[in-house]
């Protein structure tokens, strides 16, 4: 009996104790701190029981590590989360970015497509009136081919004329002589047809003469006319050469300057000098003078006479 209850006892206080230490792993008591003192017992049951503990302080140890392993699996769980998370997030905002920047660029061209509309259009109506223009100016200038032909012609025609009224003079002449011959052998009825004849003659030269200062004159108003027609021409071509190469902005609009140019033959702008008028347009008048360094000149000296020193006034046009 005794020796039953020797080893009952120890195997007693074995099983309470791991029911004891199941029961505190239930509700989650730390076993860091060292175990109470337990009452003493025979020595067989203290070996036991301290074999139990030991075997009990390796579970409770390893539930811990499998609890810290499985924490710290949460942990990276927690932290692999976050990080998707925040690239997730990041992914959603370069997205945002993006659809931003796709969204800028879609204005951008649309801006662009209707500025060049814009340009397209605006260059068709200076297109057109360029070509209205040049209509106007190939319409003047058929006109001014029609007029020179007519004075070309009537120029024609008076000397023509000119040549019948020199070839009718040679004739009268020839009569002239004829009866001047006559009037010597017919003395006193030659001498009153001689003066007859002279003053005929005399009148007729008189006539001759102011038919051909009459030419003369009609024949210089139609060649100062076509000086003038083209010094109005060239005129033209100097003030459109100079308005092509003027910088404008819209402080000029309404204003002009006054401007002299001395040109050589050859249309070298040799001198200019401001006379009045605006100091920008001045200025801008100035600065296109130089860069053309060239401008239209007539080859006919008559015509070059008259532009080879011109006062221009220039004002800056907006289309």
């Amino acid at each position: 009996m005794a020796d039953k209850a020797s080893i009952t006892l120890p195997l007693a206080i074995s099983a309470g104790i791991h029911v004891g230490v199941l029961v505190i792993l239930a509700l989650g008591v730390d076993f860091s701190e060292p175990p109470k003192p337990q009452p003493q017992a025979s020595a067989p049951a203290v070996q036991a029981v301290v074999v139990d503990q030991q075997k009990v302080a390796q579970h409770v140890e390893k539930l811990k590590a499998e609890k810290r392993e499985a924490e710290r699996k949460e942990k990276a769980r927690q932290d692999e989360l976050e990080r998707k998370a925040k690239q997730a997030r990041q992914e959603r905002e370069r997205e945002q970015a993006r659809i931003k920047k796709l969204e800028r660029e879609r204005k951008q061209k649309e801006i662009e497509r209707k500025n060049a509309a814009d340009a397209a259009k605006a260059a068709q109506l200076k297109e057109k009136q360029a070509k209205e223009k040049a209509e106007k100016a190939e319409a003047a200038r058929k006109q001014k081919e029609k007029e020179r032909k007519a004075a070309e012609e009537a120029a024609k025609k008076a000397a023509e004329k000119r040549k019948q009224e020199e070839a009718a003079a040679k004739k009268a002449a020839d009569e002239r002589k004829r009866k001047e011959e006559a009037e010597r052998k017919r003395k006193a009825e030659a001498e009153r047809k001689r003066k007859e004849e002279e003053r005929a003659r005399q009148q007729q030269e008189q006539m001759m003469q102011d038919a051909l200062a009459a030419e003369q004159a009609a024949l210089s108003q139609t060649r100062n006319k076509q000086v003038m027609s083209e010094v109005q021409r060239y005129t033209s071509m100097i003030r459109a050469t100079i308005q092509r190469n003027l910088v404008v902005d819209e402080s000029m609009r309404g204003k002009s300057c006054r401007i002299f140019i001395r040109l050589a033959n050859d249309g070298f702008v040799t001198a200019n000098k401001i006379l009045s008028g605006d100091p920008v347009v001045c200025r801008a008048t100035k600065t296109a003078i130089n860069k053309a360094g060239r401008l239209p000149v007539s080859p006919e000296p008559d015509v070059y006479n008259k532009l080879k020193e011109i006062n221009l006034t220039v004002q800056p046009e907006f289309n």
